[in-house]
C-alpha cells in the first residue's frame, strides 16, 4: 500500500487543491492515474498485483470503463491471461460498443483506475450484464472511499484511502471563495 502511494506522489499523480471529481463532487485531492500508468513497467506491476487477488477465479475477460480503467484493464487483463475490453459513454450512456460482445454468462472482472463513488464501475457492469455477461467482481488501484463505495459485486483496490468528496453545495472550498479545478478526462 505505501509502495503505490509513494509511486503515485513521486510521479505527481497525487494532487493537493480544489478538485471537480468525474463524480461531480468536489475534493482537496486528485489521483491523475495517467501519471501514475505512463510507464508500461509500472502499469505492469500493478496489474499482477491486481490480478494476483483473482487468479483462482476462472475470469474470461476483463471489462473497463473507459476511459481512466483502459490501462490498468489492459494490464490486470495481460496477467491473467485474458482478453480485455471497455465500456464507455454514448450519449450519457455507459454502453459496450466497438463490436464487443459476450457470451451467455462469460465471467467478467471490472476494473477501474480510481474508485470514489463507485459510479462508473457500477455503470460499466450494468452494461456487461445487459449484454449476457456475468460481472464476478471488481478491482482498482486506488479507493478514494476507503471501502464504503458499494459496486454490487466484491471489490479489492491495492490502496484504501479516507479521501473527503463534497457535494459542491456543501463545498468548503467552495464556500471559502475557492475556485475549483476539473483535471479528469470528462470536462
Amino acid at each position: 500500500m505505501t509502495d503505490v502511494l509513494e509511486h503515485f506522489k513521486r510521479t505527481d499523480a497525487l494532487l493537493e487543491g480544489h478538485f471537480i471529481l468525474s463524480s461531480g463532487l468536489h475534493s482537496p485531492n486528485y489521483l491523475q492515474c495517467a501519471l501514475a500508468l505512463q510507464m508500461p513497467s509500472d502499469a505492469e506491476r500493478f496489474g499482477q498485483e491486481i490480478a494476483a487477488h483473482f487468479s483462482d477465479s476462472a475470469i474470461d475477460t476483463v471489462a473497463s470503463p473507459a476511459i481512466g480503467g483502459l490501462v490498468i484493464g489492459f494490464a490486470v487483463a495481460k496477467a491473467l491471461g485474458v482478453r480485455f475490453i471497455w465500456t464507455e459513454r454514448q450519449e450519457g450512456v455507459m454502453t459496450l460498443r466497438r463490436g464487443f460482445t459476450l457470451e451467455p454468462g462469460e465471467k467478467i472482472l471490472v476494473v477501474e483506475d480510481v474508485i470514489t463513488t463507485g459510479g462508473s464501475t457500477r455503470e460499466c457492469i450494468a452494461a456487461l450484464e445487459q449484454a449476457g455477461g456475468k460481472v464476478v467482481g471488481a478491482a482498482s488501484i486506488i479507493d478514494r472511499s476507503a471501502g464504503k463505495a458499494d459496486v454490487g459485486v466484491p471489490r479489492i483496490s491495492l490502496v484504501e484511502m479516507e479521501v473527503p468528496a463534497y457535494k459542491p453545495e456543501d463545498c468548503p472550498m467552495c464556500i471559502a471563495g475557492d475556485t475549483p479545478y476539473k483535471p479528469g478526462s470528462r470536462r
